[in-house]
């Protein structure tokens, strides 16, 4: 494929999400991708040798994805102009940067209007247990996930797509996709997710440090490098501690503490020191980084797209 269509792909695929994130009416990748996962956990996940049969599983899938996107692109070879929407219609589909930064909006919507409302609007976008959240506890789990998915819904498809194209950025989707279904240490998915949750690792650990220098540097606090140094470690997950910490410095607040994941207490480090409440004014600054680091982002994988070319 043609620098050119990518460039273009990626800059229609960009402003089609600012300006209707993911329609709820509209077929959407990743929900097949997810009856896809959830087909192979019904059939697999249960006898022995369950890693290893995980472990097929997922690279099976994140293969299959990629070959699929690929063959799509020569067939539609003859036509650039067919490559052209195809790619437009992936990149849509696969930033979640509007949907993010509206449903975070929407948590803190919910509060001024209840705590159950705030609940019940937060468990929409985070995997720990909800229905016991204090307010603050909310609203901290929000900006966390702001934070943690400009990574994995931004950055890393922006990435991928920027280093390996629409079938690299299709087949992280598939990675992203299995280690937020799969990808848990319970009873269930501990020995099925674990070479997904592994293959995740992998995918983001790049993304994940480029995100929390993008944070920074969107927010105008290079300054805040030593900050991310020091707290991007403090996570159970090798990446998502590093844009955590990122917004975490520029917020000047304190993430993580022990949260309830499926009826089990987990203790996470802290990350951060000053332990103050966050409220609305914390969630608009967090939002407009956000959003400034995501346009960064895209900037950069189209410079890298024009690199790669040239080299090539």
């Amino acid at each position: 494929m043609d620098w050119e269509i990518l460039l273009i792909g990626l800059a229609a695929g960009w402003t089609l999400d600012l300006l209707a994130g993911d329609p709820l009416w509209m077929p959407h990748p990743v929900v097949w991708m997810g009856k896809a996962i959830a087909f192979m956990e019904r059939m697999l996940n249960h006898g022995l040798h369950r890693v290893a049969k995980g472990a097929v599983a997922s690279v099976g899938l994140v293969a299959i994805a990629y070959v699929l996107c690929g063959a799509v692109l020569l067939l539609l070879a003859p036509w650039p102009w067919a490559e052209t929407v195809f790619c437009t219609v992936m990149v849509f589909f696969c930033l979640a940067g509007t949907t993010l930064t509206r449903e975070v909006g929407a948590v803190f919507d919910a509060l001024d209007r209840s705590i159950d409302d705030g609940r019940r609007q937060v468990a929409r976008i985070v995997g720990r247990d909800t229905a016991s959240l204090s307010d603050q506890e909310v609203a901290t789990a929000a900006l966390e996930t702001l934070a943690e998915n400009l990574s994995d819904g931004v950055v890393a498809p922006l990435f991928w797509f920027a280093i390996l194209g629409v079938p690299g950025m299709v087949a992280y989707k598939m990675v992203n996709t299995l280690d937020s279904m799969i990808g848990y240490r319970n009873d269930r998915f501990r020995s099925f997710g674990r070479v997904a949750a592994r293959i995740d690792d992998v995918a983001n650990w790049i993304p994940a440090r480029l995100t929390a220098a993008l944070i920074i540097l969107a927010a105008g606090r290079p300054d805040l490098w030593r900050f991310v140094l020091r707290f991007g470690r403090c996570h159970a997950s090798p990446n998502s501690g590093w844009p955590e910490a990122a917004m975490a410095g520029v917020l000047g607040c304190r993430f993580g503490g022990t949260h309830d994941y499926f009826g089990v207490a987990v203790y996470k480090p802290y990350i951060g020191t000053d332990s103050r409440p966050v409220g609305r004014i914390d969630a608009v600054r967090a939002i407009r980084v956000a959003r400034r680091a995501e346009f960064m982002a895209v900037v950069l994988a189209g410079f890298t797209i024009v690199a790669i070319s040239l080299i090539a």
